[in-house]
């Protein structure tokens, strides 16, 4: 019988499923043992069967202008109960220091934040982040949550720890792809979903929909909910039309609101109809064109007037860039014993800041040993890998430096761990990531269980977002206890989606969403040209061509791209 790990070669990373040559860790013994004794014809099959299932479904990510299907592995992540607990409480511990420096930093409009008055963090670093919004001083959320959904990238070094890599509390995405890996699987290996202990990830839809409505202003008894996308041409436009059907609540873009009165309303057949809370998937800039870019035509003009007024909420809130700013992440464990009085239970990487002499001092002497990465940037872009760059990249990059210390910071290169992959027929080490998804509903933090693994499938590839050739993995947490996959009452759509009931046989913006999104609002303009061009001519355009949302668009639409980075584009 051919042997899927032949050639199978340990590096310096953590292997997460072998400790040493086909000596399996415990929570991966049972996969292990099935992938031992399974010829690589039959997985290979299976592997082709995800394929086609995901490129059927428009699960696809673009790639160098190009659809493609989002390439799903098909060996599995699996966590154990013991490791999902500690990244578990570690991950609720961080969105609750990130909440509290939020609020900080917000809630004191003519006050110093008590992290600057206490010589944390200086008060400059806060008001140079570019995310960073005076607009939106003073603006209390009616239940003080302020990132409702948080992404928070987690990766295990050569020691096998988890560190956060970085904080995602603006528009997080990418939990599409860890419901629509699990159907997928479950449908592939139903096998291991008969016997395993594996955590469902059914309930993220009615996690999500309760907070949003915990989130409501004072006063809203049955609040009004809705999903705010930028159109068709966004990237993320499955996950938003996903999101919007399994929590049962409209799909709308910035022509469907209107401001009137301090209140934000929603464009129907029966008229206009006020709504509560509104889950945005628009970088902050497009939100409100009397505060932000006025050229936007994707947000909806007086919001944030209305959000003062405590008449509508919006989730994630906006602001929240200044905490997913990679110098501001380097102070994040100072501020978690600051804001909770508790040492951070997830360590970050090693991180060093440009604008301390010494610390910029010891990154230019040692450059060609580093990861240099701008502070605000997504999706790998801008990223410069010290061993790999050349000589050139290398003297750009200490110039850069030099000149603007604040735009960067630079780490030790981390070996991210491995897990088995399906490359040519055969498995291979290859490096991955994890992003968790929290909700916080204002009295609770809860935490998917798994999130969305990334892997990078080029040998040696460190950087994991499928704009870079990556895929992704199905992550499986282990229970110590049977759970059983019931349907999810809250709506019927959530059972069309989410339901894997396992057979009785026995046998897981930043600069580059900025750029998408201006993209996206150039096309929408040229659309709504047309369509007065058509209306002069007696030829009104349709709704397809005006960019209106089909009711059955979340079954083809194409998703967005994974990446290494935050943001609502690439993730």
């Amino acid at each position: 019988m051919a042997d899927l790990f032949e050639d199978y070669r340990l590096g310096n990373s953590w292997d997460e499923m072998l400790g040493g040559p086909n000596e399996a860790r415990g929570p991966y013994r049972a996969v292990h043992h099935t992938l031992r004794s399974m010829e690589p014809e039959a997985l290979r099959e299976r592997a082709e069967f995800l394929a086609r299932s995901f490129l059927d479904q428009g699960v696809t990510f673009d790639h160098a202008g190009e659809e493609r299907p989002f390439p799903l592995d098909a060996v599995p992540r699996v966590i154990s109960a013991e490791e999902w607990a500690i990244v578990e409480e570690g991950v609720e511990q961080r969105v609750r220091a990130l909440e509290a420096f939020l609020a900080d930093v917000y809630n004191h409009p003519e006050d110093m934040p008590t992290a600057v008055m206490q010589g944390i963090i200086p008060w400059e670093l806060i008001t140079s982040s570019p995310h960073y919004h005076r607009a939106v001083h003073g603006i209390r959320p009616a239940n003080d949550v302020r990132a409702h959904v948080s992404g928070i990238d987690l990766v295990r070094d050569e020691a096998g720890t988890f560190r956060v890599l970085e904080d995602n509390v603006r528009v997080p995405s990418g939990v599409s792809y860890v419901m629509a890996n699990r159907r997928a699987m479950t449908n592939v290996f139903p096998e291991a979903f008969a016997t395993l202990r594996i955590r469902p990830v059914h309930e993220y839809p009615r996690m999500l929909l309760s907070a949003l409505r915990a989130a409501a202003p004072d006063g809203a008894s049955d609040p009004t909910v809705v999903v705010l996308t930028p159109g068709v041409f966004n990237s993320a436009y499955f996950e938003h039309t996903l999101l919007a059907r399994m929590m049962g609540v409209e799909l709308v873009e910035g022509r469907d609101l209107i401001c009137s009165g301090g209140v934000v309303k929603m464009r129907t057949t029966q008229g206009e109809q006020p709504i509560d809370v509104i889950y945005r998937r628009i970088d902050d800039e497009y939100l409100d064109p009397v505060h932000f870019r006025p050229d936007s035509i994707l947000g909806v003009t007086g919001l944030v007037a209305a959000m003062r007024a405590g008449r509508v909420t919006v989730a994630n809130a906006i602001g929240n860039g200044v905490a997913d700013d990679k110098l501001i992440y380097s102070y994040v464990p100072e501020l978690t014993r600051h804001y909770l009085d508790e040492d951070p239970i997830l360590p970050n990487v090693d991180t060093y800041r440009c604008t301390e002499p010494e610390d910029l001092a010891v990154v230019l002497e040692r450059l060609d040993e580093m990861v240099v990465k701008p502070v605000d940037g997504s999706g790998g872009k801008g990223l410069v890998i010290g061993p790999t760059a050349d000589g050139a990249t290398l003297d750009a990059v200490r110039e850069r430096l030099v000149d603007d210390p604040r735009g960067w910071i630079a780490q030790p290169v981390v070996q991210l761990s491995t897990v088995p992959t399906l490359v040519g027929g055969r498995l291979a080490p290859r490096h991955v990531d994890l992003r968790p998804f929290a909700v916080n509903d204002g009295t609770t933090v809860r935490v998917l269980p798994g999130g969305l693994t990334r892997v990078a499938l080029p040998e040696g590839q460190l950087v994991v977002n499928s704009s870079q050739g990556g895929g992704s993995k199905d992550t499986w947490v282990l229970s110590n206890q049977r759970h059983s996959v019931t349907r999810n009452p809250i709506q019927q759509d959530v059972r069309e989606i989410v339901v894997m009931t396992a057979p009785d046989t026995s046998h897981e913006d930043a600069a580059g969403a900025q750029q998408q999104q201006q993209q996206q609002q150039q096309q929408q303009q040229e659309q709504q040209l047309r369509h007065v061009g058509a209306v002069e001519a007696g030829t009104e355009a349709s709704p397809q061509q005006l960019g209106h949302v089909p009711e059955d668009a979340a079954k083809d639409s194409p998703v967005e791209a994974v990446a290494v980075e935050r943001g609502d584009g690439p993730c």
